[in-house]
């Protein structure tokens, strides 16, 4: 070990691994050694050249380094702060499960243990995604405050935008928001330790620092591994809501990283007050904090901004064909095409994506036999993305997604009952019932307790007005239609 400490171009991280190894066997050839960790198998291998020349110096032969991995037998120790909900995703494993007193186990092997989850780390931070850059974003009115919130973010600016929290539908952009501020860290400024995470693979490594076999809590393992962050990016935060064990875990990692003043980038698809509702394991606490930099929304995209959208598509998919030479993309589709094609899009930008390239395919298609895309083809096409004649929404179906959105009784929504929560609730099911279905007014009020119709154009009227005044209680009204209509 000696040896091996004196090489400068072995990092303290890989040296603490190669300690954590079992010597296994000596042969004329080669040196084995055996580990339980993965990733210590694979960074140990990646400079077994390095390695090998210090056997070499001690052994005076060359030998080759060998590291076996192998299965850990021992008995999984787990942390209780772990939820039900979160162990479900060991069930399948072979090795028993056993609640039983912590043990702490020896300093080197602590040490080693945490140099580990650093560099493991340090690997996660290079994976990003070169096509989701701030360039390649295509801006509108609905999403130009969030994309100028995330470049401040990524310059590092504005330490008051933290944490910065994005939200709206799914397929708005949030992750290509998240992703771009990975990217241009990851280019221009290096030396800002940064990992975008989603919250389920966030949840998941919870649970498996939870049953962590040489770690003395999932807090310890887990702590060293996001120690050196200095911007932590969770993307779809929603999916940890039933996670009680983990978001516990998170607001002791988000306040330790507040405290130093490290970044911290959140997105969800409803707001920070939104995501305490229901049967939600976030408290008011939590999402106050989540609420305490700055939060922004992303709309759904009009008219204007699908074209754009679509002509940006358009563009780029043209322009990659011919750049990566693929075969049966490189069609035309006139101005006038695209004017329809935005016309009858829906407003998921993955989709609208796909919408392009579907009919970028068709137009090639007419183009081999002499002829252009035609006006059919296109709304086939986007018949098949967004088949809204297939749909039948029906007033129990909208009372019951009210009912779950707002975490309210069916009696309490037909009732009499006025306090201000299920005043709201009320008078948002009257609205997506109008707005959705062809019953009348008369047949809407029966529905919801035999109110006049009087009643229900008030209703109506009340938030259609209010959705004017506040763009937070826009995009709950648009969000949870958007949600009727997707499930039906």
């Amino acid at each position: 070990m000696a040896l091996l400490g004196a090489r400068d171009d072995l990092n303290r991280s890989t040296l603490a691994m190669i300690e954590s190894c079992t010597p296994v066997s000596m042969d004329d050839e080669s040196f084995h050694v055996s580990t339980t960790l993965g990733f210590a198998q694979r960074k140990i291998t990646q400079q077994a050249s390095i390695i090998e020349e210090c056997l070499e110096q001690a052994s005076f032969q060359h030998l080759s380094l060998v590291v076996d991995l192998v299965k850990d037998t021992r008995t999984i120790r787990v942390s209780n702060e772990a939820s039900p909900e979160e162990m479900r995703v060991l069930g399948a494993s072979s090795a028993p499960i056993v609640p039983v007193q912590e043990i702490a186990p020896e300093p080197e092997q602590a040490e080693s243990k945490r140099l580990a989850y650093v560099e493991q780390l340090a690997d996660e931070i290079t994976q990003t995604d070169s096509k989701l850059t701030f360039e390649r974003f295509v801006p509108g009115e609905e999403n130009r405050y969030a994309l100028e919130a995330a470049k401040q973010v990524a310059n590092g600016d504005y330490k008051s935008y933290n944490p910065l929290f994005i939200y709206g539908k799914s397929g708005l952009g949030k992750t290509h928001l998240l992703r771009a501020i990975q990217n241009y860290i990851a280019k221009n400024d290096p030396s800002r330790r940064c990992i975008y995470k989603a919250a389920a693979d966030f949840v998941d490594e919870y649970v498996i620092a939870a049953t962590d076999r040489t770690s003395t809590s999932a807090s310890s393992a887990l702590s060293a591994r996001y120690q050196n962050v200095d911007v932590l990016i969770i993307d779809d935060i929603q999916n940890m809501m039933t996670a009680g064990g983990t978001i516990r875990f998170f607001f002791k990692t988000f306040n330790t990283l507040v405290e130093h003043n490290k970044q911290i980038v959140l997105a969800a698809d409803r707001s920070p007050s939104q995501l305490g509702m229901g049967e939600s394991k976030f408290d008011e606490r939590d999402t106050s904090r989540m609420d305490s930099g700055l939060s922004v929304s992303i709309q759904v995209p009009d008219y204007e901004l699908k074209l754009n959208l679509i002509n940006t598509f358009y563009e780029r998919m043209r322009q990659d064909a011919l750049d990566e030479h693929i075969d049966g993309v490189v069609g035309t589709i006139p101005e006038e095409m695209r004017r329809l094609m935005a016309e009858r899009a829906g407003t998921n930008i993955r989709v609208i994506e796909g919408f392009v390239q579907s009919c970028l395919m068709q137009a090639n298609r007419r183009e081999r036999t002499g002829q252009s895309i035609t006006r059919t083809d296109i709304i086939d096409v986007a018949n098949q993305k967004w088949p809204t004649g297939q749909r039948i929404v029906t007033i129990d179906h909208i009372q019951r997604s009210v009912e779950k959105y707002y975490d309210v009784a069916h009696a309490d929504l037909i009732g009499s009952k006025r306090n201000k929560e299920l005043m709201e609730a009320r008078h948002v099911g009257i609205w997506l019932t109008r707005a959705l279905t062809d019953n009348t007014l008369a047949e809407i009020g029966k529905k919801f307790g035999g109110r006049t119709h009087a009643t229900v154009k008030h209703s109506i009227a009340w938030v259609d007005s209010y959705k004017k005044r506040d763009r937070n209680f826009h995009d709950r009204v648009e969000t949870l239609r958007d949600s009727i209509v997707d499930a039906t």
